[in-house]
């Protein structure tokens, strides 16, 4: 299955040959021109990879960064015309995965974004889809990191503890709710509903995410 890369720059110019370089090689490519687009982009579908300026209209690429970082451990590789060292270290310390200064060489970014993602994404043990790594809060299935918001990382990590145990809507928003109280029973639904996308888009064939009408949901391991 083809990677997919988002793409967030504001110069035609660039953008048309990063996309060209990236599609030469496979990944298929979206390419958004403002901040606010980038993280309504991410929210609306899921992305292996993010190529981030920093010099953005709207809002800078390292606020972009931050707050795709409080919901997600995506790869993300800085583009930007900004060669200082302070830059490039706050980059990385604010959750950059790589920085690549203007000019560039698109055979060079492609190699970099290659390199990014086969350090982030080993293949599983045969047999084994899932992968949860707890210290980058980050979970994998079938050899590719999910795209996961917060909420849905704590339900899909609560089903991956017990496999094929039934858990109550109630038991999933205690778990994966800062603040369960103030929710509604509907909501697990709903962030189901996206999670089973999401897995969908790695292995269309699988459904690992059961429904039991009137108790709750499990998972098959």
């Amino acid at each position: 299955m083809a990677r997919t890369v988002l793409l967030v720059e504001d110069e035609a110019a660039i953008a048309d040959t990063v996309v060209y370089a990236l599609q030469g090689e496979g990944y298929t490519t979206r390419w958004v021109q403002l901040g606010r687009e980038a993280l309504a982009a991410l929210r609306d579908a899921p992305f292996d990879f993010v190529i981030l300026d920093v010099g953005l209209p709207d809002i800078s690429g390292f606020e972009v960064c931050k707050a795709i970082r409080r919901e997600s451990d995506i790869p993300i590789l800085f583009l930007t015309a900004r060669s200082e060292e302070i830059d490039r270290v706050v980059g990385l310390e604010i959750g950059g995965d790589d920085y690549v200064a203007k000019p560039f060489s698109p055979r060079e970014l492609v190699a970099r974004v290659k390199a990014i993602l086969k350090r982030v994404e080993p293949t599983p043990p045969s047999g084994i889809p899932w992968e949860l790594d707890e210290s980058r809060a980050r979970i994998r299935y079938h050899g590719q990191t999910l795209n996961l918001t917060r909420t849905e990382y704590r339900i899909l990590k609560t089903l991956l503890g017990q496999p094929e145990r039934i858990y109550s809507r109630e038991q999933l928003m205690e778990r994966a709710w800062e603040s369960p109280e103030s929710s509604f029973d509907r909501a697990v639904d709903t962030h189901i509903k996206t999670l089973r996308a999401k897995l969908r888009a790695v292995a269309p064939d699988d459904e690992p995410i059961r429904t039991h009408h009137g108790l709750g949901y499990s998972l098959r391991p």
